[in-house]
């Protein structure tokens, strides 16, 4: 029987990655293709860069030695007082040679970031796009260290600072003290690598804050996994690898991972999402499109193209190909599967070829979004009552099955949605 591959057509983000690690062109052109596509709303609100004053004097700085920044739209009324924090994303660099190009970008400096920002998807302030965050204060902070905000070192022959968890605490000490610290709830989000910090920093975000502060986290499409690629090898984890040694990511990596796992498998999220003691919410692609592109079958485990047509059309795949990607999917729900066991975590893992799904509005809140159809009742419980015949019709978007979780748990911890993938 030839093996079935789920295909979500809501989003797909099926471009040509050729040369992702080893062309740096490519490599950034490639980054920049989600912000993009999820600036595309009709008249976004557009939200100032504010650069960190005094970052410099803690040593928080961009890999070029530039002040870091955030876009901040403020809350107000009901949301005055709720916080959201969006971590942004954009890969990784592993080598002095890709973080000195790196630092000639908006990932590495601020003299190339955009001076305003699109709030979109999550960070919208529009009520119809955005129910229940669009009054929040919303804050997009600026992706400039290249180690998913963890790194803490730096190399003086080639002019290079490392600083990301020096970023984020200063960030997180600067908004603090902008109003951040008298929030009565607080959501700490992000999307790709920004998506794994979100997940190396959520214990830490919690800590920021007293106990009576309702606070939680979203990882949007930052379940990175150590997975074999189609040549046999192992290329995300020779790319982690090299970040987490070059930028000595493992002094900020968590003791509960590091006691026992080498530095690197720490920087892998399967090995740490189940250790998190902040309630979470993870979003995912089963099939995620940049781990298909850029870790699956990335140019340099595929030199002959054998994967070329299955990767920017997916009706073109063989029945072996189809396997590697359900076998992937299958890891990916191995992966969460300890994580779904506690009642105060949350996941949504969809059948979609997508990466960054909070971010962009059509599969946000949308009529087209990701829904769960007529299998709904199958995967979650509300208020522990059973479900019934007349669910079979029920639908939700992304940002509803999302906010089942959200804010069933801020007002009644103990009762809360629990969303599996959908085969």
């Amino acid at each position: 029987m030839k093996p079935m591959l789920y295909f979500c057509f809501v989003i797909v983000l099926i471009r040509s990655a050729s040369g992702f690690f080893e062309d740096l062109d490519a490599r950034e052109t490639s980054l920049s293709y989600l912000e993009n596509d999820a600036a595309a709303t009709s008249e976004p609100l557009m939200v100032p860069l504010t650069l960190i004053q005094g970052a410099d004097s803690k040593g928080a700085v961009c890999l070029d030695g530039t002040l870091p920044g955030y876009h901040i739209h403020r809350g107000s009324g009901s949301g005055a007082n709720s916080w959201l924090i969006h971590l942004e994303g954009g890969g990784w660099c592993n080598t002095i040679r890709n973080c000195v190009y790196r630092k000639t970008t908006r990932r590495g400096s601020a003299k190339f970031m955009e001076k305003q920002l699109p709030f979109t998807g999550i960070l919208s302030n529009k009520a119809e796009e955005n129910p229940d965050f669009f009054n929040w204060n919303r804050v997009k902070l600026r992706y400039c260290d290249g180690a998913s905000f963890s790194g803490d070192s730096q190399n003086e022959g080639a002019q290079l600072y490392f600083r990301g968890q020096r970023i984020w605490l200063t960030a997180m000490q600067d908004l603090m003290a902008k109003g951040m610290q008298n929030a009565d709830q607080a959501l700490l989000s992000g999307c790709s690598a920004g998506g794994l910090a979100s997940i190396l920093h959520c214990d830490e975000f919690r800590d920021l804050f007293p106990k009576t502060t309702k606070v939680k986290c979203l990882s949007d499409a930052g379940m990175f996994l150590d997975a074999v690629d189609v040549s046999g090898g192992h290329t995300l984890r020779n790319m982690f690898a090299g970040v987490v040694s070059l930028q000595e990511v493992q002094k900020n990596l968590p003791i509960t991972c590091t006691s026992q796992l080498d530095p690197t498998s720490c920087f892998f999220p399967q090995n740490l999402v189940a250790n998190i003691k902040t309630p979470m919410f993870l979003l995912n692609a089963a099939y995620d499109a940049w781990q298909v592109q850029a870790s699956l079958a990335p140019p340099t485990a595929d030199p002959h193209g054998y994967w070329s047509d299955c990767k920017s059309d997916h009706a073109h795949c063989n029945s072996s190909q189809i396997q590697f990607f359900q076998d992937f999917r299958n890891q990916m729900l191995n992966a969460v599967e300890v994580f779904s066991k506690s009642n105060e975590n949350g996941l949504f893992i969809n059948s979609c070829f997508a990466h960054c799904q909070s971010e962009r509005q059509d599969t946000w809140y949308a009529d087209d979004s990701p829904r769960i159809g007529d299998k709904v009742c199958h995967f979650y419980h509300y208020f522990k009552q059973q479900c019934h015949k007349t669910y079979n019709r029920v639908f939700m978007n992304l940002f509803a099955v999302f906010l089942k979780w959200a804010f069933i748990y801020f007002i009644l911890p103990k009762n809360l949605y629990k969303i599996v993938e959908l085969p």
